[in-house]
């Protein structure tokens, strides 16, 4: 079991390292400002009302998929209302929303590219992930 989580921490600490370097790579290539990383980063005020509508809808989503799958425990859950599985659209919808809002209104016409190169890395890594079980460590 040790060398499940070591393993587990060295794929996940590989893939950051690489992302990071690879988001310095993308950012001077399509010279983008690096943001702050714990902040919304929010293009204009109607951005902010949109990620915030996103993120409220998925959190009852979450819930409601909680109390559905609860009753469905004799049965097998329902896989589109699984907590991994919602969290991942939840990822690809929020992410697109910030690449239409940059695309339309930052000041930096490159930032939209910068955040769907971001989210197309993280798409594949994740699904990836999923498909092979956790690169055959499941």
């Amino acid at each position: 079991m040790e060398t499940f989580w070591i393993t587990v921490i060295l794929v996940l600490s590989a893939f950051c390292l690489g992302l990071y370097y690879l988001n310095k790579a993308l950012r001077k290539w399509l010279k983008v400002e690096k943001k702050s990383m714990f902040s919304y980063n929010h293009v204009n005020g109607t951005h902010r009302k949109i990620d915030w509508a996103i993120r409220i809808s998925f959190m009852l989503l979450l819930i409601s998929s909680l109390f559905i799958n609860i009753e469905r425990i004799p049965l097998e859950p329902l896989w589109y209302l699984q907590t991994h599985i919602i969290m991942f659209v939840f990822i690809i919808v929020l992410e697109t929303a910030r690449a239409i809002m940059e695309k339309l209104y930052a000041e930096n016409k490159n930032d939209y590219l910068f955040t769907l190169f971001q989210l197309g890395i993280i798409v594949a890594f994740l699904l990836s992930l999923f498909r092979t079980n956790f690169f055959w460590l499941l």
